[in-house]
């Protein structure tokens, strides 16, 4: 079976949202980003950036962990890193402004 080739970003975030069906992984992914954005702009904000490595801690353990034992696929990390970094903030976006649902 061939697997189809994801042409661009309009329709990797459809497939990024298909692997994001579950309500509670979707929740861990806007955590995850919350508490991410929240220590990124309080490093910048205090000149503390030392405290930056930790983002990538929150995003991918609240993501990874919706993954793993809610979503039971593996996080489209593995298959596009730079356009599933960019569906999670869409996501995130998305999910605060209630264009899409948890």
């Amino acid at each position: 079976m061939e697997v189809k080739k994801i042409k661009d970003f309009s329709e990797f975030y459809q497939f990024y949202l298909g692997e994001h069906s579950d309500k509670t992984n979707r929740i861990l992914h806007f955590l995850g980003t919350c508490f991410l954005l929240a220590v990124l702009t309080y490093a910048i904000v205090t000149a503390n950036y030392g405290l930056i490595w930790l983002c990538p801690l929150f995003g991918y353990s609240f993501a990874w962990t919706g993954h793993f034992v809610f979503e039971k696929n593996r996080p489209a990390t593995f298959k596009q890193p730079i356009y599933s970094l960019m569906c999670d903030f869409l996501m995130w976006w998305q999910l605060l402004t209630r264009k899409i649902y948890f």
